[in-house]
């Protein structure tokens, strides 16, 4: 095997699993944003985690409008004693709705008039003045930990249109294909060279009978002048 032949066959090799590997990633993306759209427990988590997407601005500019932020799910435990002043927390500020808010702890007030519950007093970053209501542990779904950038307003787009996401996927997956097959260089034709060593062989072969035929006359020939005999004058 030459070494273009394996060249060749380790970019085929490479470039399914890269795609292998895009479709998966696609498809697990997908699956994910429709579970969690479809699962209205504040309890949900993957891995531990939970995200949300900003929807205000009032953590500029650590939390921008659109980011997602992933928030680590806290046990009772964790809520009381784990979460410190100047940590990001996420969590229900009434029971009677179904949005959260992500605000930063400025106050812990442990024990809080003697209900032995945790209460917390927060703001976000870009308010001026504290949130009107405290907090308690029971309303807490975990810290911060991290942000990603804009990556709220796919997710969010994925969940709200994910008919949609799946056919553009599968559109594009075919577009890619025949883009590929337009653009692939043509098959090199090698030559047969089985085919040329059986020509050059027969070749030889002439030349050898040729020669040998050529000796043969000669030798007869030198036979018949060496058995004719003088004539007398």
């Amino acid at each position: 095997m030459t070494d273009d032949a394996g060249t060749g066959i380790g970019w085929r090799i490479v470039s399914v699993l890269r795609t292998v590997f895009v479709y998966l990633l696609a498809i697990g993306i997908i699956v994910g944003a429709v579970l969690f759209a479809a699962d209205r427990s504040p309890q949900k988590s993957l891995f531990g985690y939970r995200y949300y997407t900003v929807l205000t601005p009032s953590m500029t500019p650590t939390y921008e409008t659109g980011d997602m932020v992933f928030v680590k799910v806290l046990s009772a435990d964790e809520k009381a004693s784990g979460i410190a002043v100047g940590d990001v927390i996420t969590f229900n500020p009434s029971s009677d709705s179904e949005a959260y808010l992500t605000h930063r702890v400025t106050e812990v007030l442990p024990d809080y008039q003697g209900t032995g519950v945790t209460c917390f007093r927060t703001k976000g970053d870009a308010n001026n003045t504290e949130d009107a209501f405290l907090i308690d542990q029971n309303r807490v779904i975990g810290t911060v930990r991290f942000g990603i950038p804009k990556l709220g307003y796919v997710v969010r787009f994925v969940q709200l249109r994910w008919y949609f996401v799946a056919g553009l996927i599968v559109l594009l997956g075919i577009f890619f294909r025949l883009l590929r097959l337009y653009f692939a260089p043509p098959d090199s034709e090698e030559p047969d060279t089985s085919d040329t060593a059986n020509e050059t062989g027969k070749h030889a072969d002439m030349i050898q009978q040729g020669a040998g035929e050529e000796a043969a006359s000669g030798k007869g020939s030198s036979q018949d002048a060496d058995s004719q005999e003088p004539h007398n004058g």
